[in-house]
């Protein structure tokens, strides 16, 4: 079963224009014709037909850009390998890889998505000791702080909903008992219930955050903050949390290894910004690390025909991009003057003819797990035809998106190829259709975001200098978010939805107006019937031709209120000549 094709429906914007009749209606769709000058577009007539009823519609737009079509980030980013082994060195990407590749529980299926995820979490414990006791008076701490706490809210949220449901999770129950052990944490209990000693973990900076006099606020709001999100998860982190509930402790240490994350800390001390440009990447890499693992995921679900579950894998993707961009609007608050200085010691050499130039706008792009995950979520385009149960038409016909369009309007009906499948599939398939478009919408964004992070922490004049530096020549981060769509049959069925329930509503309003006109023909009718003895023929001819100006269409170019009114008057004329 072939992918979707990408280069189908190729639009700069969606112009609908409808033919007339209500009859057997044709309509144009583009096909692209590749030749040896670039790309043109031609067009061939069809039908397409939606829930029994076809649609009338024609696509007008203008071809785009060859470069657009089908864009590969890795041939549209062609970053030196030189430039890439430095960023990796630098953020400690292979020492980090191999912490979060360990598999030591092999029934514990999230394994790979629980791990990275807790290595960002002490990442930003150590972000936020860092700035509770940075000695920069000029520094906004509080803003540091603000967003740091934030961050752990968004990522103890995506934890639980990754963790839900997971039984099979390594962890430790905890025991009633009022004696204090090392490994036992603050004395949380319900009023009137037993004394219970927590397991807490030794490693992680927030248990030792807690007894700091400075971090005693933002501590005690983030224990409260893990007690309710973790509440949809069989266990809790074991980070000094209450856990009212009793429920089984993770165990974090062994999963985590919060001591060998913190051995990969990038500092300097004579570039203060050094530690949170590198946190926040690390943060950043961790996350596509998750990302890279529910994309997996989804696509084991769509193979096994479970697009509920596989829905539900791509809403977390979508807030897992959504996370991303916003770990890295934390470099907004990094203080211009020493991200300057840091600046110029991290930008690398690229050679532009014969002479040897610094560049390096978008950072974010030498990152191979960056340009992985995104053509992994582009290539979930692939599954669209499995999903709706019609393969692609190889020379471009719309018989993919006219699937969708069915699908869209059947609200679960039973959808062609898919017969023998239950009404939860069908509500599943649109679930998962949604989704798909949720995460282009927040690669798009994060792209846009980081765009826009790059001119405001650089300077614009200093990002549109190094946009000319680059080997590929060309803006790739404007280019990553305004391609085509990822899915062009959804937003083609989703375009094309839209404007049958337009042309649904007229046809509707002129129906129930052909009925009112009907019904006054019909009380017409009667009326010339009782005074027939006394008219004459001309009142007869005249009856006549009321009544049938009453039951014609109106016609072209008198609107449909003035028409209605044109009736009224000339049935009111009427009753006046007969009596």
């Amino acid at each position: 079963m072939g992918g979707e094709l990408s280069g189908v429906v190729i639009m700069s914007s969606f112009t609908p224009v409808f033919l007339s009749t209500l009859g057997k209606v044709k309509v144009f769709h583009w096909v692209k014709e590749m030749d040896c000058f670039g790309t043109r577009m031609g067009v061939e007539t069809g039908e397409v037909r939606i829930g029994g009823v076809l649609m009338p519609g024609i696509f007008r737009g203008t071809a785009m850009q060859l470069h657009l079509v089908n864009c590969d980030v890795d041939e549209l980013v062609q970053q030196s390998s030189e430039a890439c082994e430095a960023y990796a060195r630098y953020l400690h990407l292979p020492e980090l890889s191999h912490l979060q590749k360990l598999q030591l529980w092999t029934g514990w299926d999230n394994e790979a998505l629980v791990r990275p995820a807790l290595h960002s979490l002490e990442m930003i414990f150590r972000l936020i000791s860092s700035t509770l006791f940075d000695t920069r008076d000029y520094v906004d701490k509080e803003e540091w702080l603000r967003r740091l706490e934030a961050l752990v809210n968004t990522q103890v949220e995506l934890i639980s909903h990754i963790s839900e449901g997971d039984h099979s999770a390594p962890t430790t129950k905890q025991q009633a008992s009022s004696s204090s052990a090392t490994s036992s944490g603050p004395g949380w209990q319900k009023f009137g219930s037993r004394s219970t000693s927590l397991r807490c973990s030794q490693e992680s900076l927030l248990p030792r955050m807690a007894t700091w006099k400075k971090a005693q606020s933002i501590v005690t709001r983030l224990h409260f903050a893990i007690e309710g999100h973790m509440l949809r998860v069989p266990w809790t982190l074991g980070l000094g949390e209450p856990n009212l509930s009793g429920k089984p402790v993770l165990e974090y240490d062994k999963i985590c290894t919060p001591l060998e994350v913190y051995a990969n800390r990038q500092s300097s001390a004579e570039y203060s910004e050094d530690h949170a440009l590198a946190t926040a990447h690390q943060i950043l890499e961790a996350w596509l690390v998750v990302a890279q693992g529910l994309v997996k995921c989804i696509e084991e679900r769509i193979s096994a025909g479970d697009s509920e579950a596989a829905a539900k894998k791509c809403w977390i993707l979508e807030r897992v991009w959504k996370l991303c961009t916003s770990t890295m609007d934390l470099l907004q608050v990094m203080d211009p003057d020493d991200f300057m200085r840091l600046k110029q010691e991290l930008a690398t050499q690229t050679k532009v003819g014969s002479k040897m130039v610094t560049s390096g706008a978008a950072y974010c792009l030498r990152s191979s797990m960056m340009r992985t995950v995104t053509k992994a979520c582009k290539e979930l385009r692939r599954f669209v035809p499995q999903i709706v149960g019609v393969e692609a038409d190889p020379k471009g016909g719309p018989r993919l998106q006219e699937a969708v369009m069915e699908l869209f309007n059947s609200h679960g009906q039973r959808t062609r190829g898919r017969m023998d499948q239950s009404h939860s599939y069908h509500t599943g398939s649109i679930h998962l259709l949604q989704a798909f478009q949720a995460v282009e919408a927040a690669i798009r964004q994060f792209f846009f975001t980081y765009q826009q992070l790059v001119i405001i922490v650089m300077g614009s004049g200093d990002y549109k200098g190094a946009i000319q530096l680059e080997n590929s020549g060309i803006d790739a981060l404007q280019q990553l978010y305004s391609e085509p769509p990822y899915f062009p049959s959804v937003d083609g069925a989703r375009t094309f939805l839209g404007d049958f329930w337009h042309q649904h509503n007229i046809m509707e309003e002129r129906l129930s107006m052909r009925q009112a006109a009907a019904r006054n023909n019909d009380k017409s009718s009667s009326l010339c019937s009782t005074t027939s003895s006394s008219s004459t023929n001309s009142d007869e001819d005249l009856a006549c031709a009321t009544r049938a100006a009453a039951a014609s269409i109106p016609p072209a170019g008198i609107k449909e209120s003035d028409y209605q009114r044109t009736q009224r008057l000339m049935f009111e004329e009427h009753i006046r000549t007969t009596v």
